[in-house]
Parts: structure tokens; sequence; C-alpha cells
């Protein structure tokens, strides 16, 4: 009854994430493909879970992702820039799936651009800042147009910019598809953006000054020296056993240091996985279905129904040349005869059987040049033309073309649909076989260099010129059926009963940790969660059980049911959990016990030193060390080879000549003796001074340094964790 109860948690938490019916009904879907009982009990929770949230009123969707500053980010407008986002991403990758990962990076991506967008633009009303209908339009169509405008309207034949490109292009925006229309209100809407923004930081990097008295202060920084001898001994080469730490110890350097300790909330969790993979007996089941398929994969004359019927990967027509074969597959199906059958072989995590369909005499790359003549509604067409009305323009430019072949580029230059025409004249260089259309390739495929034809594709009509070929090589053409091996409905419920026992038998840490070890099972540590955490090793998608870990009734201690996460089962055990704040000190002791032991064997070297008297060499032979010289300015980074030393260089700054001191540093302690302070004299002008100051604050601007200072001081309501 447990299994039930906890599938039962599992979807209606499914349910918080996925509120629209439809949506519900596809992990339904799923469930019912593992469970057909189940499918009653869960079907009946999850309506009393859609009714019981309608008769509340639906408040969950009443919450929005996030406030700033007052102003809310609604959950719907989030999502959509998060779709925009996706869309972005998936066109400069070309491609139309993207991993869990990259989705939640978008994610992230997302809420800081809409966080940075409303803190900028509260910041921009305060000081009046606009950018005017006017102004726009300047940007974009006047005599010094925005660079993101200049860098997409240049000439592709003088390298300059062409303001005729923008204004045809605007003119013939009516009359585009709405996808090209909205590409452009984004573009447009970026210069607005970057205007202001410029705006802004110009406001802020005009506004720079330097005072005289600061000026000289940094060029002393950078140019008075001193010239020091020292003894230096390192924390490292003092045996711990030498200092002896107490409470008031660790008290003193915490209450000195505090501030350096803020930090987020996090949490601490261990965790058991039951991997979710398939039995000895799935893999024979799989391997049966495959072996049946064989002889009728044989003799099939539809090989291409045949595989996309029959696999989880569709028929590939692709023509391939030797070194274009599988490794695992040349030698094997290279030199055979059409209708061959290979397998079943495993690969992958799938078992396969591959059949050589056909065998051909192929150059693998073509040349040609083209005139595209589209009509209205064939594929990416823009063209307002019928059908008929192409193929007649068609037919008098093919006409045109034969009796002056070499006049196809002039033609396509001036009136082929193809965009790539007005920069190549319709010249589309080499090309492998199979990468234009189908149609298109074969023509070219088929036809001696010089031949000169028409050819109908989704695109329209193409007048063609095959103008290249390589010399012809053997291709064969593969077609192969992949059949996964994946755990079966049983094995599924096998191992969820196994995970689902350790969860019903184990709800306190003590029994926990003793079941995990008696059975052999593998614990696994995530510590320092945070609340956006989104990796935890061993679990592709963990976002369900960081948010059980922040979720304000889990307590340290507590065990979690079982989170079923891309092929895994997961239970998880609260071990620890940090408020955001200052921690105390006992939730601290153990990570500053190295700085507070530092600091004692500094006081302990520095008795040492001062017993020695103020003779250098006393003191280095005393305590097993050297005496160095060295030059400093106060700027300067490192302090000889003991590293990062700015407490003592600042001090060293501090005394007169012919004084000594004793030191205590971060990573060492040093006796000191000053030999010379030398102050530079300072120059008639200050100017590079000046712009070097000028130089780092502008480029502090450049990087955002303003944004980060604006959003410290803003109030943020983070409640994304409700949502994903």
């Amino acid at each position: 009854m447990h299994v039930l109860f906890s599938q039962i948690n599992f979807l209606l938490y499914l349910c918080t994430l996925f509120l629209k019916i439809g949506k519900i009904m596809a992990v339904i879907g799923k469930i019912r493909q593992r469970s057909g009982l189940l499918v009653v009990v869960i079907g009946l929770a999850l309506a009393a879970f859609i009714l019981g949230d309608f008769a509340k009123g639906n408040k969950r969707q009443t919450i929005n992702i996030g406030v700033v500053n007052g102003e809310s980010i609604n959950i719907q407008d989030f999502n959509r820039k998060f779709e925009d986002n996706v869309e972005a991403t998936r066109q400069q990758r070309q491609t139309d799936r993207l991993p869990q990962d990259e989705l939640f990076r978008i994610r992230e991506t997302t809420w800081n651009q809409m966080i940075q967008d409303l803190v900028m633009q509260e910041e921009y009303d305060r000081l009046g800042l606009t950018v005017t209908t006017e102004e726009l339009f300047d940007q974009i169509q006047g005599s010094n147009p925005h660079p993101a405008v200049i860098s997409n309207f240049t000439n592709p034949e003088t390298g300059a910019f062409d303001r005729d490109l923008v204004m045809n292009y605007l003119q013939n925006l009516d009359n585009m598809q709405q996808a090209a229309k909205d590409q452009w209100l984004v573009f447009e809407r970026y210069i607005k953006e970057d205007r202001l923004r410029t705006k802004y930081q110009n406001l802020i990097t005009k506004s720079y000054h330097m005072p005289k008295a600061l000026a000289e202060l940094s060029y002393h920084d950078k140019n008075d020296k001193a010239q020091v001898s020292l003894a230096g001994v390192r924390y490292a080469t003092i045996s711990d056993s030498l200092v002896k730490l107490t409470d008031a110890d660790y008290e003193a350097f915490y209450e000195e240091n505090k501030k350096s300790f803020e930090r987020e909330a996090m949490r601490d969790i261990e965790y058991v996985v039951f991997d979710i993979v398939a039995s000895p007996e799935d893999n024979r089941q799989a391997q049966n279905t495959i072996q049946s398929l064989v002889e009728e994969f044989r003799n099939t004359t539809n090989v291409a129904g045949f595989v996309n019927a029959n696999s989880e990967t569709k028929y590939d027509s692709s023509w391939l040349t030797r070194d274009a074969v599988p490794v695992s597959l040349e030698g094997v199906m290279f030199d055979q005869e059409p209708g061959y059958v290979y397998g079943p072989y495993f690969e992958e995590g799938a078992y396969k059987v591959t059949r050589l369909v056909d065998v051909s005499m192929r150059s693998d790359s073509l040349k040609a040049n083209h005139i595209l003549i589209a009509y209205e509604g064939a594929m990416r067409s823009e063209a307002k033309r019928t059908k008929e009305q192409a193929r007649s323009m068609a037919d008098s430019l093919l006409n045109e073309v034969k009796k002056r072949p070499a006049k196809i580029t002039e033609l396509a230059g001036s009136l082929s649909d193809d965009g790539s025409a007005k920069t190549n004249n319709g010249d589309l260089g080499w090309f492998k076989d199979g990468q234009m259309v189908p149609a298109f390739n074969q023509f070219v495929l088929d036809n001696k260099i010089g031949s000169i034809g028409l050819v109908e594709t989704d695109f329209g009509f193409h007048v063609i010129e095959v103008t290249g070929k390589k010399e012809p090589k053997k291709n064969i053409r593969l077609a192969t059926i992949t059949y996964l091996v994946t755990p079966s409905t049983k094995t599924y419920q096998d191992i969820f009963a196994k995970a689902s026992k350790f969860a019903t038998e184990n709800k306190t840490a003590e029994a926990f940790n003793r079941t995990i070890e008696a059975d052999g099972l593998n614990k696994r540590v995530a510590p320092a969660l945070r609340e956006m955490s989104n990796r935890i090793p061993g679990i592709e998608n963990p976002r369900q059980v960081v948010r059980w870990a922040f979720d304000e009734n889990t307590g340290v201690g507590d065990v979690s049911t079982i989170f079923d996460l891309d092929n895994v089962f997961v239970i998880a055990l609260l071990t620890k959990k940090t408020d955001k704040g200052i921690p105390e000190l006992a939730d601290l002791k153990e990570t500053i016990q190295p700085q507070v032991l530092n600091k004692k064997k500094g006081e302990y070297v520095i008795e040492k030193m001062k017993s020695s008297g103020e003779d250098l060499n006393r003191i280095a032979s005393d305590l097993k060390t050297q005496v160095e010289n060295a030059d400093l300015t106060f700027d300067s980074r490192m302090l000889l080879n003991f590293g990062q030393e700015n407490k003592v260089i600042g001090k060293i700054f501090t005394l007169p000549s012919g004084s000594f001191a004793t030191i205590a540093g971060s990573t060492a302690a040093f006796a000191v003796k000053v030999n010379n302070v030398s102050v530079a004299s300072l120059p008639t002008q200050l100017d590079q001074v000046v712009n070097e100051g000028k130089n780092s604050f502008e480029s502090a601007v450049r990087n955002n340094a303003y944004f980060r200072a604006l959003e410290k001081i803003s109030t943020i309501e983070d409640n994304r964790k409700l949502f994903y």
C-alpha cells in the first residue's frame, strides 16, 4: 500500500508544476505505461487535487516568481521571456532539443535579465532618462546609426555601411513573415535598451573627478619606497602542539571577522540512489525482439517504411563514402552486395541490425549556379506571385540561360529569391552530395558539367547550371533498425519496490545509515546546497530534491519520500540546515580553526622574536630562518616569497626610517627593520595618475559595477523555488 501512496504523493507534487490539465494527463499516460492498477487510484487523487485547488480559488497562480523593489515579476511574463531565450539558443546552436542543465542555465539567465531590467528601469525613471521616438529613428536611419545597425547592414562588396539596405528592409517589413517582424522588434528593442544603458554609463563616467589630494596620495602609493631588512617565520613551520587554542581565542576571532562569514542559506544532505536499469531478462527480451525482425527486414521491399515502423531511430537515406561509414560497420558492410544484412549486434545500449540498401558510384562534392523563383506558399517564401506565374518566369529564364549560360550569375543577382544570391550571384560553390534538397541534389549528380535545367522543390523553381563535380567514388546507403534495451514495467516495479521498502523502513537518520551499511548500499553526500542549486552527483535533474531540502517543513534528520528522477529513484536525508546570514560560532568553529591557529602561532612567534631583542641576525638564528632585504612600495602586491601580506606592508609604511617592529601577518610573522623610507617628489603634472584612475573607473562601469551596487541595495524577493 505504501507503494501506491508514494506514487500518489509524487504525482501530487508534479501537479504543482503542471497545473494545466493537458500536461497532467500526459503524466497519467506515462504512469499508465508502468502500472495499470495505479491509473485508477492516481487518477482519482489527481482529480481530487485539481478540484480542491479549484475550490480554493487556485491561489497558486497568484504567486509571482519574484518582486523587485515592490515591482512584481509575473510567472507568465517570466515564462514568455524564458521561451524567447530558449528559442534564440536553439537557433544559435541549430538544435531542436536542449538538455535539462542548459534549460536551467537559461532560466537563471532569464531571471538575472529581468532583475537587471527592473532595477535599471527604476533608476532610469528616477533620473528621467528616456529614448524618444525621434532618437530611436536616428539610431536606425540617421547619419550616425547604432553599431548594431552598421554591422547588420553592410554592403558585402564595399564592406561599408549601406543605408539603402536599411531602407529597403524597412519598406518590405510589412510583407515579411511574422517571424521576421518579431525579430525586427527584438532588434529594435535591443537598440533602445543599449542606448539607455549608454546614456546611463556616460552620465556616471562623465561625473568622475579625482581631487588633487587623492591624485598626490595615489602617486606616493606607487612611488614612495621603503628599504627593509626582515626575518620571517612561516606558520606552517610551527608545530600545532606549541600553541593551545581556547574558547576565548575562537570568540575573539569570530567577533573580529564575523561580517566576512555572512552567507546564503545552505543545506547538507545524504542520499541513496536506486538506478532504474535494464535487467538481464530485459536484455534477452530486446535481443529476441530484434532477432524476430531480421528475416522480414532482409526481404522487405519498403526498407524506409520498415525501419521507421520498427526502429527507435528514423531511416537515414544518406550516401556514405568508406570514410563516413561507422568504424564498427566499415569492414563488415562496405564490400558486400545490396541486400546483405548484419546483426543483431549490440552498440550504445541498443541492439541493432543493419542492411546494405544500395551501392553507387557518386561524386561526393558538387558545384552549381542557380536562380530560385519562389511563389506564395513555398517554403520560406515571401513572394506574392502564384505558382503558375513562377513556373512561367522560370521557363523564360531557363530559355535565356540556355542561349547565354554566362548570364545566369547576372540574372541570379537581380532576380533570384534566394537571399544569398545578393552576395554570391547564385554561385553555390562546392557542396556535399546530399546537402541540397533531393531533387536539386539529384539533378546536379545525374548531369554533366555545363548541363542546364529546371527543377521544382519545396522552395520553388530552380534554374540550375552544373559547374563542377569531383571524381565519382563508391558510396553505400545503409538502413539500421535500433532497439534500445530499456527497463520493462516489471523491472521498474521491482526497483521501485526496493526503494519503497528502504523509504518505508528507514524514517530516521539512524535507521537510514544503519540500513545503508547493512545492505552495502552506496551513500552519497551533497554538502552546501544552495536554494537554486542544480547539481547533485548522480542525479541529472535534482531540483525536486533541492526544493524538499529547503522546504520549511523539512527538518534536520528528516528522510524524504521517493523521488523518481530521470531513471533513478532517490531517497534523501537532511543532515544540516544553515540559515541565511552570519552563522553561529559553533557552526563555524571547524571552518575557522586554521585561521585561529595561525593567529595564535603569530602571537607565539612574535613573543619569541621579542625575547631575542632587536637584532635581526640573532632573531633569524634563534628561529632558524634568515635575514632578507626588500624594496617595497605601498601598493606592492607581494612580500618577497611570502605571498600577499597587505597588513605587513601597510604597517611598514607607518614606521619611520631606522625603526624596528614585529608584525604578525596572515601566513607568517616578521621582525622588520626599516632601513630607509624615500618619499618621491611630486611631478608638476599628475595627468597620468588621474587618467589611470579614470580608466580604471570607466572599466568598472563597463563591467556593470553600477548594477551590482544597485542590486545590493535593492529589495529582491525570490520565489523561483516554488516554480522550478
